[in-house]
């Protein structure tokens, strides 16, 4: 099964999005040349059989379902806070 890594352009609710095969020999270069184009890596990776399979899973947005079931524990909330400004005061400035 191969495994896809989607990327979106930040604020588009997931409308304007890329994908990549993390099989391919050219992975982190066109990974590299995706994130310069302002597109930012989404969600977890996806686990299918073909790209079309990928993409209908990306689209049925499963991963914000079980993070919505996630965010039910106080902890969830804390690990985010945590998370939020650790990106904040590591971001890279551009």
């Amino acid at each position: 099964m191969a495994k896809y890594q989607f990327f979106c352009i930040p604020n588009s609710d997931r409308k304007k999005y890329t994908f990549l095969d993390m099989a391919s020999e050219s992975f982190l270069k066109e990974k590299s040349a995706i994130l310069a184009q302002g597109f930012e890596v989404e969600d977890d990776v996806i686990y299918a059989e073909t790209s079309e399979e990928a993409v209908e899973k990306f689209q049925s947005n499963f991963v914000y379902a079980v993070d919505e079931y996630g965010k039910a524990d106080v902890s969830y909330g804390f690990a985010i806070f945590i998370q939020s400004i650790y990106k904040k005061l590591f971001k890279k400035s551009a």
